[in-house]
């Protein structure tokens, strides 16, 4: 299905084989969703696109940059530029997102026109003056001016499938110009240093302050590592990439601290999904599990709510967690509290994803709403059994489901009952 609204505009959508977009079109909440999110994203396009019907694109990048991976190791590599001047930089920071409306998030997002040019990741100092520009532009600590120079006008399409997240339209880059810039002074020390390993950079940078997406955003366009190792990052595994680096670092000084003396409960609550962390008296281990409702975004056609989770013991784990990068931005935000207490205990983030959350927006607000479930004062309970029966008040899918699906569930309930069998034993 098309439509061109004018010369400059056009909308391509195209449903999934097993998609009710076609028979709903937006008015019949056929997928169970309170919302539409294809309508949601088609009116903010059409608000966006027509800014942007030029070749020549002028406005303050945030500043950001995206590098594609489709085509890996040659890949498309650019800046996001809305067109608009001022102060954009909460256009592209997750940081500073959490509370705002999908509608807000959306916006923002669509604003961002995508420059695109071809580049081999390892050989981005051969690439000239676009690619050049665009690594500068990564280190930049405000927004940037910038001159999107592009080789035809900017084109989106709706794609009607949950699973693409809402972005702004795309073109490939003729030229590009930047006004002034001024680099994060510490960004700028990792980047000049062509001996330090990018594991150190990354670490050594949240040391200082440094936030985790200025941190994803110059490992994106490899600015880190030593000087004949560097190469550009798809920004979907840089910032997974991020994560992982920092939680690692952040768990290994989380298990030489005591473990906390009691059961915990931390609770978040923010675009329809709903977060129950639990915290067990026990030695580091951690586990992420999400149930997603029938409407949602990963169980769009489902006629029951599914559940994916992955685990792992003391020791940490040595393979790519099946729920992706949710499992470590969620872990970042965990260790980032037992660190500040310098305590240790056993960690289960539980999430329901309802059907208010009708589009995916990025791993960032599962890492922003474990941190923000961190930020309010736990409930606290003497007993497993207490605990579990409080967070069966607080979903609505059945405590069962969500023991069957833990292992460390499990694991806690049978050393439980292990340890009242030898006091029952012993005291006879």
């Amino acid at each position: 299905m098309k439509s061109n609204v004018d010369e400059g505009l056009k909308i391509t959508t195209r449903p999934s084989a097993s998609s009710q977009c076609a028979l709903c079109k937006g008015s019949r909440n056929l997928c169970g969703k309170s919302r539409c999110p294809i309508l949601v994203k088609v009116n903010y396009y059409l608000k966006s696109v027509r800014l942007m019907d030029s070749e020549d694109i002028a406005g303050a990048s945030p500043p950001s940059v995206f590098i594609g991976r489709i085509g890996y190791p040659n890949v498309y590599a650019g800046p996001l530029v809305p067109p608009v001047q001022g102060n954009t930089s909460l256009y592209d920071l997750p940081e500073y997102w959490f509370g705002k409306s999908i509608d807000e998030i959306v916006g923002f997002r669509s604003m961002l026109v995508r420059g695109k040019h071809r580049v081999h990741v390892q050989k981005f100092d051969e690439a000239g003056k676009i690619i050049e520009k665009t690594r500068e532009l990564a280190l930049a600590v405000n927004p940037v001016d910038i001159e999107l120079i592009l080789k035809n006008k900017p084109r989106g399409s709706i794609f009607l499938d949950d699973e693409v997240q809402p972005f702004g339209p795309s073109a490939q880059i003729r030229d590009l110009n930047l006004g002034n810039t001024r680099w994060d002074q510490h960004v700028e020390k990792a980047y000049s240093d062509g001996d330090l390993k990018a594991t150190q950079a990354v670490k050594e940078l949240y040391g200082k302050g440094v936030l985790v997406t200025k941190i994803q955003r110059a490992f994106s366009v490899g600015a880190f590592g030593v000087e004949e190792n560097r190469r550009m990052v798809p920004t979907r595994w840089s910032i997974t990439a991020v994560d992982d680096i920092l939680s690692k670092d952040l768990m290994r000084k989380v298990r030489q601290y005591p473990e906390i003396g009691e059961y915990r409960l931390y609770e978040s609550r923010y675009l329809d999904n709903v977060f129950e962390i639990l915290m067990i008296p026990s030695p580091w281990s951690y586990e992420a599990i999400e149930a997603w409702y029938p409407g949602t975004t990963w169980n769009p056609d489902g006629a029951r709510v599914v559940m994916f989770g992955d685990w792992e013991g003391h020791n940490g784990r040595t393979t790519y967690a099946e729920i992706g990068g949710c499992y470590y931005s969620a872990r970042l935000a965990v260790c980032e509290q037992l660190v500040k207490e310098r305590r240790q205990a056993t960690v289960i983030v539980l999430r329901e994803a309802r059907p208010g959350y009708i589009m995916p927006v990025g791993v960032w607000q599962v890492r922003e709403n474990v941190r923000n479930a961190m930020r309010q004062a736990p409930y606290r309970f003497s007993t497993l059994e207490v605990a579990l029966k409080w967070i069966a008040s607080r979903f609505q899918i059945p405590l069962e489901q969500w023991v069957s699906k833990s292992e460390l569930v499990r694991n806690a309930l049978f050393q439980k009952r292990m340890t009242d069998y030898l006091l029952v034993k012993n005291a006879a």
